[in-house]
């Protein structure tokens, strides 16, 4: 046996030892954290009063109707795949994606051979194809990903997938979020390495840090010259942070929760909110489910979000105790003008405020987020789960997918198919059966499907 045939064989085995020490290694930096919010000298140190009694997550095997659950999420992706670039439209049959999306799709690939949805050579040639295609991306500014592609040219595009050379900018919440399923993959699919290696070699990732903060890039319409902005708010800031972090590099200032927190009273609850001035830094100070829900099934949560994750969460039952309507509000593409809406627990100096992307009211939009609602009832093993459940359990086509939720206002489905939705179902579900999913997994599942032999 050589060398090499060696550690395939033994292959198995150094994953497991590579996953103690990768447990291990959580331990303390979950420690560290706790230790650090308790110790920390006055200029960093966060006073707050935990929670008592966080209820569980849910964990086991799927049952039936989960398992099918999931089969109907991955519809979305085979039906919106372009096999020519491996990537896969971030909504329903428009062919465009920007990296946030795409690491919907690698987290929704992940999952899917995870939980046996895909047999392994499915997962592997449709992997090995977008991690191509993301190594041979044109780069803005030669630099890092542009905020927005054409799935089938992969020409750089705007937000409207109209085709431009010289790129509308990166965003630096969307990279970190990229980074996610890439450190997946460089753990649990060595065999991808190569094509990991090439991705991160020509992303210039230090280009999104200022001083530890991560920073996007714009074009400015008068000079065509490229602006550099802070981006991200309380929750997603820190969560895309943190797989920065993973690479070694400096994000202090972007994982320091302490800079720019406040809080509001809502149901007696004190809900975290970012206090930097919508107007001033022209950027809204969104509160939504979604950037704490990633963080639970990806990382588990750190000392803080996981705090403040549950407080979110409690506010939203609570806003059901009060009024009798379901509530699990996230970020969502509709299917009328504005098209995407944010519905939140509190922005722009008002609880429950659904508002578009420029900041305009849309509150006939408010609505039951299906990903929200099914993210929350796998973290939370509390009687609410049900009422979110019911709410929200009979909103797919199983021949296109999920749909995006229930308008409150409008008494109708949110028949918006997107990327995003379809694969937090789907590491919902994968979170459930096996847990956090950026871990090193002892033992990946693989399922083989054998070709029948043939009668000579």
């Amino acid at each position: 046996m050589t060398f090499i045939q060696g550690l395939i064989y033994a292959r198995s085995h150094i994953i497991f030892i590579l996953g103690l020490f990768a447990s291990f290694g959580l331990i303390f930096y979950l420690e560290g954290l706790e230790l650090q919010a308790k110790n920390a000298d006055g200029a960093n140190q966060i006073e707050i009063v935990l929670s008592k009694d966080i209820p569980a997550p849910l964990h086991g095997d799927l049952s039936p109707e989960e398992v099918e659950w999931g089969k109907i999420a991955w519809t979305y992706f085979r039906n919106n795949y372009q096999k020519d670039t491996g990537l896969v439209n971030s909504v329903d049959e428009y062919p465009a994606t920007s990296m946030w999306d795409t690491a919907s799709y690698l987290m929704a690939l992940v999952a899917a051979q995870r939980l046996q949805i895909i047999d392994n050579k499915e997962f592997e040639e449709k992997l090995g194809k977008a991690l191509k295609t993301l190594g041979n991306l044109t780069l803005f500014d030669g630099q890092l990903p542009n905020k927005s592609y054409n799935t089938i040219t992969l020409q750089m595009a705007d937000y409207k997938n109209n085709v431009t050379d010289r790129g509308v900018g990166w965003s630096a919440i969307d990279v970190g979020r990229i980074l996610v399923p890439l450190n997946i993959i460089a753990w649990n699919y060595p065999k991808f390495m190569p094509e990991i290696r090439v991705i991160v070699g020509k992303w210039q990732l230090p280009k999104i840090l200022v001083n530890g903060e991560l920073h996007g890039a714009t074009v400015d319409p008068v000079t065509n010259k490229t602006v550099y902005v802070q981006e991200g708010r309380l929750g997603y800031e820190e969560y895309s942070a943190k797989s920065f972090n993973l690479l070694g590099l400096d994000v202090s200032k972007s994982s320091n929760y302490k800079d720019y927190l406040a809080y509001v009273d809502i149901y007696g609850i004190q809900i975290p909110i970012d206090k930097r001035d919508p107007e001033k830094f022209h950027a809204h100070n969104y509160v939504v489910s979604e950037s704490y829900i990633l963080d639970g099934l990806e990382y588990g949560w750190d000392y803080m979000s996981k705090e403040f994750a549950y407080r979110v969460f409690k506010a939203q039952e609570a806003r059901y105790q009060d009024t009798g309507m379901v509530t699990a509000v996230s970020e969502d593409n509709i299917k009328d003008d504005p098209y995407f809406v944010y519905n939140t627990v509190y922005t722009d100096g008002k609880a429950w405020n659904a508002i578009g992307e420029k900041g305009e009211d849309a509150t006939q939009f408010k609505t039951i987020s299906t990903k929200a609602a099914i993210g929350w009832s796998i973290l939370y093993q509390t009687p609410y789960r049900e009422k979110l459940l019911g709410a929200v359990k009979s909103l797919y086509d199983p021949a296109k997918g999920w749909y995006s939720g229930y308008y409150e206002v409008l008494k109708k489905t949110n028949e918006a198919l997107t990327a995003n939705t379809n694969a937090i179902i789907l590491e919902a579900l994968c979170f459930k059966k096996f847990g956090r999913l950026l871990a090193v997994y002892p033992t990946v599942p693989v399922l083989v499907t054998e070709k029948p032999i043939k009668k000579k």
